[in-house]
């Protein structure tokens, strides 16, 4: 049995922003048509940490592909030279059951949870979207950058980070994109203020985003917290939005962004609009006016990896790379 051996720099390399974004748009159709398997996220907690090792199995109804990813999630990991978020995919094919291929997980996830925030800013953002904010500095920060600029014409740039030196080098790293303006902002409210997209890509566990700060007509991509008793938006955030999520089963299990508001009767379950699927398939209306506030609470999907995974697969057969190695 033949097995494909994908690095970083491939996965990279045969997966860009744009059609990442394509391949999950239908696998989103395709999920929340009922076409895709995808039970909730398998999570151990490492003992007395807050560190987590994850399994997340998924079959993608579009490309007719299966994966897992296993994937762990270290916060202090930003002290060392490694990511926060690390692991691997492994394909196999759904015929037979047969593994294909192992590859990186930590550039799938990079570039795959940026790209349905890129899906959800062009099916949720008004059309005329130019000023960004971009709450965090990490990975997420730099793949966000690169799947708005690819959703909207962004013409401004502001990043905030709780370390202002984590801003400046993103700014400073950015690549030239035609005429946008880059800046590092002080504050939060800063950052946000005359925004028209609003990224969170922080591991905060309390609110960093208050809704009193969010302006008429904006949209937010809320992706850093995945856990139920974490959160990066306060309640009245989440109040003053139109939600939309990836998964309604994720949402109602796992994002603390919604369930702590819900915890203290601010909103209830029928808060959520609908599954970002949903709207892509016309069965639940995205934006209904220019001035209200959308929300994409993200929690990323196995299907997302499944997906990209199976895209890269197919490219690297094409192009022949990666390393064969027999089991």
């Amino acid at each position: 049995m033949s097995l494909l051996i994908l690095n970083r720099q491939e996965v990279r390399e045969l997966l860009p922003m744009r059609d990442c974004m394509d391949v999950l748009a239908a696998a989103f159709r395709a999920y929340s048509s009922g076409e895709s398997v995808q039970p909730l996220r398998t999570m151990m907690k490492v003992p007395e940490t807050d560190d987590i090792l994850a399994s997340m199995p998924g079959y993608d109804g579009a490309s007719e592909s299966m994966a897992v990813k296993l994937i762990t999630v270290f916060d202090d990991a930003a002290e060392t030279v490694l990511d926060s978020h690390q692991g691997l995919v492994v394909l196999f094919s759904s015929d037979h059951g047969n593994p294909l291929a192992i590859m990186d997980a930590i550039e799938i996830t990079a570039i795959r949870t940026a790209a349905a925030s890129g899906v959800a800013t062009e099916a949720l953002a008004k059309e005329d979207a130019s000023a960004l904010a971009i709450l965090g500095a990490g990975v997420q920060a730099r793949s966000h950058f690169d799947a708005m600029t690819e959703a909207r014409d962004i013409k401004t740039v502001r990043i905030w980070n709780r370390s202002r030196n984590g801003a400046e080098a993103l700014a400073a790293e950015l690549p030239p994109q035609g005429s946008v303006d880059v800046t590092v902002a002080n504050t939060v409210q800063s950052a946000v203020s005359g925004a028209d997209l609003i990224c969170t890509v922080t591991a905060a566990a309390e609110p960093v985003l208050k809704g009193e700060w969010i302006q008429p007509s904006v949209h937010v991509n809320a992706v850093g917290s995945s856990t139920p008793s974490k959160r990066e938006l306060d309640t009245d955030a989440i109040v003053r939005s139109r939600l939309f999520v990836d998964s309604r089963e994720s949402a109602v299990n796992e994002a603390g962004d919604f369930l702590i508001p819900k915890s203290e009767g601010a909103v209830g379950d029928d808060h959520i609009v609908g599954e970002i699927g949903e709207v892509l398939s016309g069965k639940a209306p995205g934006r209904q006016s220019r001035d209200e506030i959308t929300l994409f609470k993200s929690l990323g999907m196995a299907v997302e990896d499944v997906a990209a995974a199976h895209l890269i697969y197919e490219r690297a057969k094409a192009e022949d790379r990666g390393v064969w190695i027999e089991m």
